[in-house]
């Protein structure tokens, strides 16, 4: 599977590169497909809330975000499409290194739930 600024040039670009990371801005309009494309373990930022479609083989996921969320992306391959009325506008933080190895045999698609995290206090 591509590299997703490879295969997606007029959506991916690299923000920042070294041998441990790899940032990424990525920005689409509403309708916009973007080609089959992977990515390793990241973490993604949203900077616009807005509604996609994943999909991989025969399975999709529809995901609604907001502006400002953080998630973690397990490493996957899909394809997306913005299913909604604005820009999607998010960064994406790739890790080179490899995590562990899943123990649950399941192939993750789209970015986790999002997880609460209380004040230090």
């Amino acid at each position: 599977m591509d590299d997703p600024v490879a295969s997606n040039p007029g959506l991916y670009s690299v923000l920042f590169e070294n041998d441990r990371v790899r940032v990424l801005e990525y920005r689409d309009s509403p309708g916009t497909r973007s080609a089959p494309h992977h990515h390793p373990d990241s973490v993604m930022v949203t900077l616009s809330a807005f509604d996609r479609r994943l999909s991989m083989g025969d399975r999709r996921v529809d995901v609604t975000l907001r502006a400002g969320e953080a998630r973690w992306l397990d490493a996957q391959s899909h394809s997306g499409e913005n299913t909604g009325p604005t820009e999607t506008h998010a960064i994406f933080v790739e890790l080179k290194e490899p995590g562990p190895a899943r123990d649950d045999g399941d192939e993750h698609l789209g970015p986790s739930a999002a997880p609460h995290a209380e004040p230090a206090g």
